[in-house]
């Protein structure tokens, strides 16, 4: 066995000399826990994903200076350190390999994702050929993040090239149900390459994207030795057990002799349970936000409550988050507004412990219409004077955001923006977006997962009908299928990319499937325009789906109308 420190750590994107001082700290203290070998993170000198600071030399430059601090650090333990290296104009996503002060060698990243969130074409060039190190203890290999996911690939070469132990260093992002997926793989690929695989994942919240950490070592027979806890950093020895000691032959392999210090005795692995689903998402949005409020320097957030079930579980997880002390509530009723949306705001703001003010909007908007009324005379109410409210208290959040330098979250959920169920500048103002990616009938979900944790949301919220109280008896069925009816057509039409014949195919009336359809894609305006928020699904708003905005390709339609879903 070969003992290797996994620093599942929460590096941030651009500050490089925080990362070098975090990374350098990891290295002593694991030396002082016994470790043979330390891996940290993939480009943990950088953050990830640096996206177009790679094309600025200067900043190349110094992540290449910060690897070598990193590297000038180390004593007899091996350290695998992910960073960007360079060869004249040509960047790779790169392992460097350290040991008594000194670079040993350099592995290239060589399968490249350009999928979904990833874009590392654009900056990178794929690398070639393996790097074997050689010990007393064993044989291990190096590969980074995509180079595990193919069942041909640079893990198999290395296994079939004589590596017993593959170091593969990560920055993989979460969605629900990922966890279970890798595990999978990652058994599927330490019984091909016949070696065990020592998996280490960055954790943190890095602008929409969540790295959930979950590092894990599996043994040659696809076993799980070891499993660190998902959503907080932990930087932990694991004994990682031998594969099978081949003399096998593979094109392009630089083997390299290093000695490792001395291990005695054995320690106990960590291998936590993996969570639940509800438990999973809950966690991911709370760093998710975390993250955000303090890498982006904030100090308290502010929510607008309506009494509904989004802004009331926006504002728990902002809560659990950050404390209670670091949020504001407002609530902003207006002629429309029931009793039980301020009453479910002021106990809920209770039940958690943070701050609630109260608002009036209605006189604001008696002088927004009677200006309207001057300019155009007298008109029958609808829709401008319904979204006249939403933006009133957009304005009231964004001033207190602009006196008190808190930041605004907006509590809009992936069906809403799906269907473009939002008000552009009203509702939807915000920094940050935390209920972005999740559909309706999930944000019921957490609510009541939450509620079985401790008071929290106001039973009253969740049985009510949704509603935008925009105007005299208003509910989101007036607008929308029922979120049960809705939630699914959305997910195959989004998340699978199925046509609307297939998902009428599936049980769901068509009338229904194209109505949805033509909803979702004369939205696509608004959601450019929606602030970021975390993705936890396969395929989120933004990163994961990048559709056009002028664009006359409409399922089963005609060209598009003026009017573009409601609630403009």
């Amino acid at each position: 066995m070969i003992r290797i420190a996994l620093a599942q750590i929460d590096p941030v994107v651009g500050d490089i000399s925080g990362n070098v001082a975090r990374c350098i700290e990891i290295v002593g203290e694991s030396e002082q826990a016994g470790a043979q070998v330390v891996a940290l993170p993939e480009l943990v000198t950088t953050g990830y994903p640096p996206e177009d600071l790679l094309l600025r030399r200067a900043f190349v430059e110094e992540n290449r200076r910060a690897m070598e601090q990193i590297a000038a650090s180390t004593g007899a333990p091996l350290v695998v350190v992910g960073f960007v290296d360079s060869e004249g104009t040509d960047l790779y996503n790169a392992a460097a390999i350290c040991q008594d002060g000194e670079v040993k060698g350099v592995y290239r990243k060589q399968l490249l994702p350009n999928y979904g969130v990833f874009d590392e074409r654009r900056y990178f060039e794929p690398g070639h050929g393996h790097i074997l190190i050689e010990t007393q203890a064993g044989v291990l290999g190096v590969c980074i993040c995509e180079d595990i996911w193919s069942p041909t690939g640079p893990v198999v070469s290395q296994g079939d090239a004589g590596a017993q132990i593959i170091v593969n260093i990560n920055a993989s992002p979460f969605d629900k149900d990922k966890l279970e997926a890798r595990c999978a793989m990652l058994a599927d690929r330490a019984m091909s390459a016949k070696a065990s695989i020592a998996y280490v994942n960055c954790v943190g919240g890095q602008d929409e994207l969540v790295f959930d950490g979950g590092s894990v070592v599996v043994d040659p027979d696809g076993d799980t030795v070891a499993m660190l806890p998902q959503f907080r950093e932990t930087i932990v020895p694991v004994d990682v057990p031998l594969g099978e000691a081949r003399a096998g032959r593979a094109a392009d392999v630089t083997r390299i002799r290093l000695p490792l210090p001395k291990v005695t005795g054995a320690i106990e692995p960590i291998k936590v349970t993996p969570i639940g689903p509800n438990e999973e998402i809950y966690e991911a949005l709370k760093l998710a936000l975390r993250d955000y409020v303090h890498k982006n320097g904030f100090a308290k957030v502010v929510i607008g409550l309506s009494g509904g079930i989004d802004s009331a579980l926006t504002a728990t997880i902002a809560a659990d988050a950050l404390g209670p002390d670091a949020v504001l509530g407002v609530t902003m009723p207006s002629e429309y507004s029931s009793s039980g949306s301020v009453d479910d705001s002021k106990a809920l703001a209770a039940n958690l412990g943070f701050e609630l003010i109260q608002m009036q909007v209605a006189p604001m908007v008696r002088s927004y219409l009677q200006t309207m009324q001057e300019a155009f005379g007298e008109i029958e109410p609808g829709l401008a004077e319904e979204n006249i409210q939403a933006r009133i208290r957009g304005n009231l959040l964004m001033a207190i955001s602009n006196r008190y330098g808190h930041l605004v979250l907006a509590t809009g959920n992936k069906s809403e923006m799906a269907c473009g169920y939002a008000t552009l500048y009203g509702d939807m103002a915000g920094g940050f977006a935390l209920l972005k990616d999740l559909f309706k009938t999930e944000v019921y979900a957490l609510s009541r997962y939450r509620n079985r944790l401790g008071p929290a949301i106001p039973e009253a919220t969740l049985t009510k009908p949704p509603s935008a109280e925009l105007k005299p008896g208003q509910k989101d069925s007036d607008s929308l299928p029922a979120y049960d009816v809705l939630d699914p057509i959305l997910e195959l039409y989004i998340e699978e990319d199925a046509s609307v014949a297939d998902i009428v195919a599936q049980g769901f009336e068509a009338e229904v499937v194209q109505k949805v359809a033509t909803l979702v894609n004369r939205a696509e305006y608004k959601r450019r325009q929606a602030p970021p928020g975390p993705k936890v699904t396969t395929k989120a708003f933004g990163r994961d789906r990048r559709l056009p905005i002028t664009n006359h390709w409409l399922e089963g339609e005609g060209l598009p109308e003026r009017s573009v879903g409601p609630r403009k």
